[in-house]
C-alpha cells in the first residue's frame, strides 16, 4: 500500500481534488469569488506535490510505470492547469457552473496523467477517453452560444472517429504480435505488412489527438467554439500530455520501425509547419489565429520527436514547458480583451498599446516565444529542437523547417505591428484586469524570459531522460 501511495501520489492528489469540489458541489452554495480562491490553491498545492517524494516503479503487473521524467511530465501539466485557474478569472467568476468545469478539467488532467504512465494499450486505451470526453463537455460550457455547441460537437465525431481508428489499429497489434505490453511488443515487431498497417493506423490516431496536418480540420472551429479557458487547456495541457506518450510509443513500443515512422514523422512534420503558417498567415479572428499557430508549433514538434534520441525527449519537454507559458499568455490576453470589449479580431488590436501597455507586453513576450526570437525561452527551445532534428543529418528536412521559422515571424509580428505601431482612432479602452489574471501572466511572463536563460532547467529534464 505504501509503494502503491508513493508511486500513484499525481493520481490520488487530483482525484482527492475532484472530490472535494464534488462535495462542495453538493454542500450549501458558495460564492464564485471564494470556490475559486479555493480551487486554485489546491491546483498549486497539486502542482508542488510534484516535486517530491518521486520514486521510479511499475504497477498492476507493469500496466502502470512511472519515473522521474514522467513526474516531470506531470508536473509541466499540472502547471498549466493552474494557471488556466489564475489566467481565465474573469470567466470563472462570470460562469454558473464554476466547480462542474474544474471537475471535468481535472478528469481530463486524471485520464493524461494515466496516459503518460501508460505500460500497455488496455490503460492506454482507456486513460485516452478519460482525457477526451470531459474536454468535449468543457469545449461547449459557453452553452448560450450557437457556435459552442456546433465546435464541441465537432470535437466529439473527430474524437470518436479517431478513438475508432486507434482501436482498430490495437486490435491488429494484438492479431501481429499476441500482446498489448509496451515492454512486451518490441521484441515481437518484425515489420511485416500487418504490423506496418497496425501502426499506421495508431499514428493516424495520434495524429487527430495532436491536430497534425491533413488531421487537423476540426481544430480551429473547436478553439473558436470554445470558451478561452477550454480552448487553451485544449492547446496547451492536451497536446502536451499526447506528445508525451507519443514519444514513448515511438522510441519504445515501435523503435524496431524506425526507419519506417521517421519518414512519416518528417513528411507530416513539413506539411504540418507549411499548412499551419500558410493559414495562420490569414486569420483575422484571434482563436482561429492561435489554432493555426498550434498547428505549426506542433510540426515543430514533430522535428525535435524525428531525432530518436535522449537528446530529443530532452528538447520536447523542454520545448512543451515554454509553450506552456507562451501559449497561456496569448490566450489569456486574448480572453481578457474578449470578455472586457467583447472583440476578437486582430483588426481590433489596432492602437492597443496607447490604452493597455501592461496586456500589450504580455502578448508580446508571447508571440515573441511562440515566434523563437531571442531572448525568449521560445528561441532556445525551437533551437533544440532543430538541434534534436539534426541528428539525422537530413538537412533538407531542418532547412524546410527553418524556412518556416521565418514565415511564422510576419503572422506574429503582425499582431505585435497592429498594437504597437498601427493607428486607430478608438482603440479599445482601458481595461482593469483581476489581481490573480495579472499574478498569472506575471508568472509566464517570468516564466518565458527565464527558463531560456537558466540552463539547470534544461540540464534537469536531460538528466532524467
Amino acid at each position: 500500500m505504501k509503494e502503491f501511495m508513493i508511486l500513484m501520489k499525481p493520481e490520488l492528489v487530483v482525484t482527492f481534488i475532484i472530490f472535494v469540489l464534488l462535495f462542495i458541489k453538493l454542500g450549501k452554495a458558495i460564492s464564485n469569488d471564494f470556490l475559486l480562491n479555493v480551487i486554485q490553491v489546491l491546483l498549486l498545492i497539486n502542482f508542488a506535490s510534484g516535486f517530491f517524494f518521486n520514486h521510479e516503479g511499475n504497477l498492476f503487473g507493469a500496466m502502470y510505470h512511472t519515473d522521474k521524467l514522467i513526474a516531470a511530465q506531470k508536473s509541466i501539466l499540472s502547471l498549466g492547469v493552474y494557471l488556466i485557474s489564475l489566467l481565465f478569472t474573469d470567466w470563472f467568476k462570470k460562469t454558473e457552473h464554476l466547480a462542474e468545469f474544474f471537475i471535468l478539467m481535472l478528469s481530463a488532467l486524471l485520464g493524461m496523467f494515466f496516459l503518460i504512465s501508460s505500460g500497455d494499450f488496455l490503460i492506454f486505451f482507456l486513460s485516452l477517453e478519460l482525457a477526451t470526453i470531459p474536454v468535449a463537455a468543457m469545449a461547449n460550457f459557453d452553452l448560450h452560444k450557437k457556435i459552442s455547441s456546433e465546435g464541441a460537437m465537432k470535437f466529439i465525431l473527430s474524437s470518436a472517429f479517431s478513438s475508432g481508428i486507434l482501436l482498430f489499429g490495437i486490435s491488429l497489434i494484438y492479431g501481429a504480435t499476441g500482446s498489448i505490453s509496451f515492454a512486451e511488443i518490441p521484441s515481437l515487431v518484425t515489420g511485416n505488412p500487418l504490423q506496418v498497417l497496425a501502426f499506421v493506423f495508431l499514428f493516424t490516431a495520434f495524429a487527430f489527438k495532436m491536430s497534425i496536418v491533413p488531421f487537423h480540420l476540426w481544430t480551429a472551429d473547436v478553439y473558436e467554439g470554445s470558451p478561452m479557458a477550454a480552448a487553451s487547456f485544449l492547446s496547451v495541457v492536451s497536446k502536451g500530455a499526447v506528445a508525451f506518450i507519443f514519444i514513448t510509443v515511438l522510441y519504445k513500443v515501435f523503435q524496431p520501425m524506425q526507419e519506417i515512422w521517421y519518414n512519416m514523422v518528417v513528411l507530416l512534420s513539413i506539411i504540418t509547419m507549411i499548412t499551419g503558417n500558410l493559414f495562420a498567415l490569414r486569420q483575422q479572428n484571434i482563436k482561429r489565429f492561435l489554432a493555426f499557430s498550434s498547428i505549426a508549433q506542433i510540426g515543430f514538434i514533430l522535428v525535435g520527436i524525428s531525432g530518436n534520441s535522449p537528446e530529443a525527449i530532452t528538447s520536447v519537454v523542454y520545448f512543451i514547458l515554454i509553450y506552456v507559458f507562451s501559449n497561456l499568455a496569448a490566450f489569456a490576453v486574448a480572453a481578457t480583451i474578449s470578455s472586457k470589449s467583447g472583440k476578437e479580431n486582430i483588426s481590433d488590436y489596432k492602437g492597443f498599446y496607447k490604452t493597455n501597455p501592461f496586456l500589450t507586453w504580455i502578448m508580446a513576450l508571447s508571440l515573441f516565444s511562440l515566434a523563437g526570437i531571442p531572448p525568449t525561452a521560445g528561441f532556445f527551445g525551437k533551437l533544440f529542437l532543430l538541434t534534436a532534428g539534426a541528428a539525422k543529418a537530413n538537412y533538407f528536412f531542418i532547412i524546410i523547417a527553418s524556412l518556416n521559422l521565418v514565415v511564422s515571424l510576419y503572422y506574429y509580428l503582425r499582431v505585435i505591428r497592429s498594437m504597437f505601431m498601427d493607428k486607430n482612432e478608438q482603440p479599445i479602452e482601458k481595461i482593469k484586469v483581476q489581481l490573480s489574471t495579472k499574478f498569472g501572466m506575471a508568472i509566464c511572463a517570468a516564466g518565458i524570459i527565464l527558463v531560456g536563460l537558466f540552463s539547470w532547467i534544461y540540464d534537469y529534464i536531460q538528466s532524467v531522460t
